[in-house]
This record gives C-alpha cells, structure tokens and sequence, in this order.
C-alpha cells in the first residue's frame, strides 16, 4: 500500500536551495513594492534557474535501469559491501545518489557521471541493527544536478531478500562439552601433510603440490624442497540453539553460536548445527560457515522463511 501511494517523484530542498529561494523571494518582494524594471528582470532569472534546474535533473533520471548485484555477507551492527548495477539507455546522468527504501539499512552510494549504454557497479558500505531477513521493496536514485539546490528522487520497485547474519565478535569459551568425537585426521595425527607445526623439509616430488614448497632455502639448497607439517587434531562439535528462547535473549545465543562456530573452522575442526525443528549435519570450512550463518539468520523468522520460499 505504502509503495501504491508513494509518488512518481519526489522533491526536497537542499540547505543551497533554501538560500537561494529566500534570495528569490526577497528579490520578488522588493519588485511589488518599488516596481524597478530591473528587480523584475533579476526575479525573471532567479525563476528560470529554477525551472531549468527541474527539467535538468528530471532528464537525469530517466532513461534508467536498476539491479541489485548483491553483497559478499552482511552482518548485523558492521558495515557491509552491497552493490547495484546502474544502465543508461541514451543521454547522460550526473551525481546520482542510490540507497534501499523503507528498509532499517543505513548508507549509500554514488556515481558522479552515467554514460550511456555502459552499466556502472555502485558499491555502497551498508549498515543493518540486527540479524535476520530484511524485506527489499525498492531503490531510490536521487539527484542534486545541476546546481545542487534540490534533490529529486526517483524510486525503482525492486522487490528481494537481504538475510543478515548474526553479530559478529560475542565473546565466548570453546564448547568443550559439545565435542562428540574425533574424525577424520584425528586418527593420523603424525602424518606430515597437515597444517600443524613444523615437521621439517624435503625434495618436492614429481606430481606433489607446488604451494607448499619453501622458497627461500629452496634458492639456497638449489632445489625444490616441500614444507612437512603434523596434522591437527579435528574434532567434531554440534552446536545447539535451544526452542523457547526469544527475543534479546535468542539473538545472544545467536551470536554467540555464530562466534563459536567461526572458532572452532577456522581451527580446522568440524561443526554441526541443531536448531528447533533442523538440524545440520557436521563439516568443515568456508562453505560450511557460511550454511551455519544462514540458517542462524532465519532463526525466529520461519514464516517469512517460507513467504520467501
């Protein structure tokens, strides 16, 4: 309903605007009174800046398409990269400023000139107050151009998802009752291509890995010679969100999830997830965070999880 209402274009006076239209007003007003030829000539002017200050930048956002390119991962309470990708289709633009409506996101971006026919990326550092799925309904492009005295703004529907995850930076032990064992290399631990201490050096071999080789006694020793390390210890942990928590007390848990689960990958070990209702199965690395962050990010938010589906 909101975005039936709103109107194809909206307009605000900037701070230079207000100046420049108590000036005209103050100009018009001396005209009545003393009737100079001059003062009228003078509000003439003043006028027309006006009007083709409105018909310039109405030109500037026409013509113009937008997409969201997206984000890398935003985090609740940091800024964020978000991006957009802008098009012309004839004619060129200026100063253009572009920002999400009706959203809790703070932040913008903008590009200085818009040719036409080449799509331009804007990258803006966003900024969300709290976790989960944040409803996108449009874009607003606004322009000060020409002269900088108002700003128009034009708004795209644009409708998307933005899922914001946890908080980051809770400060948290290691769940050591959560271990349930130990997998994989747990049971190798002296083989020596791991990513523990120092073992020693020897020859690279014919088909072996060239990343671990160690290039500085490699040039001294005149040969290529592979780094040798011990293999860690992985363990699995399972990590819980327990049902019936809400509110400031489920976003704590939340994060505290989230900061534990990037701990102990980021050690090398495995994680799994059970939350009211879903349960993720253990694993390993980037990809697997960013499973856990995700579903961490829809907990509480189930029915708008399946609007969005």
């Amino acid at each position: 309903m909101r975005a039936r209402l709103r109107p194809p274009r909206t307009l605000k006076v900037t701070g230079m605007g207000r100046t420049y239209l108590v000036v005209t007003f103050g100009v018009g007003l001396g005209a009545l009174n003393t009737g100079n030829n001059l003062l009228y000539l003078v509000l003439g002017l003043l006028l027309s800046v006006i009007i083709l200050s409105g018909v310039l930048s109405e030109r500037c956002l026409r013509d113009l398409s937008v997409r969201r390119v997206g984000n890398e991962g935003a985090f609740a309470g940091e800024p964020f990269a978000f991006r957009w990708a802008l098009t012309r289709r004839q004619g060129h633009a200026f100063a253009l400023t572009l920002s999400e409506v009706d959203v809790p996101l703070t932040g913008e971006g903008g590009v200085g000139h818009l040719p036409a026919g080449a799509e331009h990326v804007v990258r803006a550092d966003l900024t969300a107050p709290r976790r989960g799925p944040v409803k996108l309904v449009g874009v607003r492009v606004t322009t000060t151009w020409p002269l900088g005295l108002f700003a128009k703004t034009r708004v795209f529907p644009l409708p998307g998802t933005l899922l914001v995850f946890p908080r980051r930076g809770f400060a948290c032990a290691t769940p050591e009752d959560a271990a349930t064992g130990h997998v994989g290399e747990a049971h190798h631990p002296h083989r020596l291509d791991g990513t523990g201490d120092l073992a020693g050096l020897r020859e690279l071999g014919e088909g072996e890995d060239a990343r671990r080789v160690h290039w500085l006694k490699s040039a001294s020793a005149g040969k290529l010679l592979k780094v040798e390390r011990e293999r860690e210890e992985r363990r699995t942990y399972v990590l819980e969100v327990r049902a019936g928590l809400a509110d400031e007390a489920l976003e704590r848990r939340c994060e505290e999830v989230a900061e534990q689960a990037h701990r102990l990958l980021e050690a090398g070990h495995e994680v799994g997830l059970e939350l009211p209702g879903q349960r993720l199965r253990p694993g390993a690395g980037s990809g697997q965070e960013r499973l856990l962050l995700r579903a961490l990010a829809w907990v509480g938010f189930e029915e708008q999880r399946e609007e969005a589906a």
